[in-house]
């Protein structure tokens, strides 16, 4: 090999020994004569020094090189002089005594700086980011990664599951989100869509007597983009058979705590994750995976003004509404500012507005007058009725009512983003800790306007309750399903359900979503024919690898722990995909563009050609 050791290896136990090392210039001093480089390699950085008098020719080339160049070096490690020690460094009590040096690679100088965390535009990152990755937060991040599936996979051994591979070339079904298509070129006109998830395969893996399955399951999803979604991602995907919904979330608890332990220890993490249901976070958080590590719950307010006279209020109730707040401890301090911005934040959010009062003061709210209650509204309220609001979000003096009206979706959706926000702003979470939860019996189905059907919300192989099953024909919206996710510090970071096993209950749920016998047969005859052949019961859960590493990364964004992400309008900047491909290549795959599809790819070639 062309290196003995690693950059970052070397300590002062190594002092006298011979060492060869390889890596990048991370840095470069010249000091009058000596020259000093940092040398960084995937391991770490280590100080090397030359000296013109000892060794001329090394010190040549020392002096030839710059930041990125790709060197060889050989030399002697030595201790550091007393005082001149870097604590900073791993290797920061020793050195390396050049004696000979060689440039392995020359390098341009690169668009951003590798040896520093600069603030760089996205796209130029993605644009290199071979060098992106040289970088040691991204380095850190990628063996993060690796870590943590090492971890999962030995969980899992020791679990007695075992990893199944399953195809990547699938049946395209009505699952979700949109598929990616791959047409065949030995049979024309049809195609095999990529996997959402490998939810069929593993399910037909139950019914095949694999009792516990596991897999580091690639899974692509054609949908719009957001900050923490790509097209192509990464789960732990799970099943087990002859299970009930506890086993699963134990499981999944028992997984997260070795992953926390091993790979946070320093921060906190609850010995029990709590349990809610999708009703008592919706009524609690206006959120299905809200964040614990501060308060701000919703509460009721629709009885207190009921018999205002403030319209905003009863025009809501009237509809068929509710009126709901928090209280935000201190927010007397919000100035108007402020205040608008949530107002503005509101009404992005699809709302009219939102209702603020503000209590001066110190102390409980009793006794409260006129003139210590600030509020848009407080001339239609009376310091006792605004007392009352106050009280019934656990406010007192020199704090901030935030309250939003209208239908449940509505003002949920409002409160959410207020309590987030307000959190962010006020630094309520605790960056140190892990708030982990579960949700669960989440509702089996959601009415498509647009469609003017039913659909799933979670899939359509999930189980309803048993007790809900009478329910699918006459009251879809009211059948609850075995279906979970598991939530942390407000993001979702995997969901599961136990499955249908049964070729009955999985004709009744297609029915409800709107599929006629023939159309169920045909696309999802192997699931039914399977179920036919003795299924067991069987349950599983897909925590996202993406999002759990990000996590524990400190990460806000999911590509920051991908190697190759995509933008958020999925494009790779670095290699220019998607892209048009050749008419011979359309041909063999029996796929003729449609005119739009023509006209768009002309105007991007003639927008290529005038760049050039």
């Amino acid at each position: 090999m062309l290196k003995s050791h690693g950059c970052g290896e070397l300590r002062a136990e190594h002092a006298g020994e011979q060492v060869t090392l390889a890596g990048w210039v991370h840095r470069r001093r010249d000091h009058g004569g000596l020259i000093f480089l940092d040398l960084r390699d995937s391991t770490g950085l280590v100080q090397v020094v030359f000296h013109p008098e000892q060794e001329p020719a090394a010190s040549a080339v020392a002096a030839e090189v710059r930041n990125e160049y790709v060197l060889g070096i050989h030399g002697e490690v030595t201790a550091r002089r007393a005082g001149t020690e870097n604590p900073e460094l791993s290797t920061g009590a020793i050195e390396v005594l050049a004696a000979s040096a060689e440039i392995l690679n020359a390098a341009e100088t690169p668009p951003f700086p590798v040896n520093q965390e600069t603030n760089v535009d996205e796209v130029t990152r993605l644009r290199y980011r071979y060098l992106d990755l040289r970088r040691e937060r991204m380095a850190g991040n990628l063996r993060l990664r690796h870590r943590v599936v090492k971890l999962m996979r030995d969980f899992m051994d020791e679990r007695g599951f075992i990893e199944v591979e399953t195809p990547v070339l699938n049946l395209a079904t009505p699952e979700g989100a949109r598929d990616y298509l791959v047409p065949s070129r030995v049979h024309p006109g049809s195609f095999y869509a990529l996997p959402q998830s490998p939810q069929q395969w593993k399910q037909l893996l139950m019914v095949g007597g694999v009792d516990k399955y596991f897999q580091i399951a690639r899974c692509y999803r054609d949908e719009d983009l957001r900050a923490d979604r790509q097209p192509e991602f990464t789960q732990l995907d799970v099943e087990m058979a002859f299970v009930e919904e506890e086993d699963i979330l134990d499981l999944t608890e028992d997984l997260y705590h070795r992953l926390a332990e091993e790979v946070r220890p320093e921060w906190t993490i609850p010995a029990r994750f709590p349990r809610f249901t999708f009703a008592e976070v919706m009524e609690r958080y206006g959120s299905d995976k809200p964040d614990l590590r501060y308060g701000l719950e919703l509460h009721d307010l629709t009885g207190l003004v009921r018999t205002a006279e403030f319209r905003v209020f009863t025009q809501a109730i009237e509809a068929g509404g509710r009126v709901r707040g928090f209280a935000v401890p201190s927010g007397a301090d919000v100035g108007r500012r402020g205040l608008d911005e949530y107002v503005e934040l509101a009404r992005a959010a699809g709302a009219s507005g939102i209702v603020w009062f503000q209590f001066a003061g110190e102390g409980p709210l009793d006794g409260l007058t006129a003139d210590e209650v600030k509020s848009p509204a407080a001339r239609f309220f009376t310091p006792e009725q605004a007392a009352a609001l106050g009280q019934a979000c656990g406010a007192r003096r020199g704090d901030l009512l935030l309250i939003a009206a209208g239908p449940d979706a509505l003002s949920s959706k409002v409160l959410d983003l207020l309590r987030r926000t307000v959190a962010e702003q006020r630094g309520l979470a605790d960056p140190a800790a892990l708030s982990f939860l579960f949700v669960t019996q989440f509702p089996a189905f959601e009415w498509d306007a647009d469609e003017e059907k039913w659909s799933a919300v979670h899939h359509l192989f999930t189980s309803p309750f048993t007790d809900d099953i009478p329910l699918l024909e006459r009251d879809p919206g009211s059948v609850r399903s075995h279906a979970y996710d598991i939530v942390c510090n407000g993001q979702e970071i995997g969901s599961g359900s136990i499955r249908i096993h049964s070729r009955e209950v999985q004709l009744a749920v297609l029915r409800t979503l709107g599929l006629t016998l023939d159309e169920a047969k045909l696309k999802f005859g192997h699931m039914l024919e399977a179920f036919s052949y003795g299924a067991p019961p069987h349950g599983g859960i897909a925590p996202g690898i993406d999002r759990t590493v990000a996590l524990f990364a400190g990460e806000r964004d999911i590509r920051e722990v991908i190697a190759f992400p995509k933008t958020k309008s999925a494009g790779d900047p670095m290699t220019g995909a998607p892209a048009p491909v050749s008419e011979r290549q359309l041909r063999d795959v029996h796929i003729r563009l449609a005119p739009d599809a023509e006209e768009a790819l002309a105007e991007q070639r003639a927008g290529a050609a005038s760049t050039e």
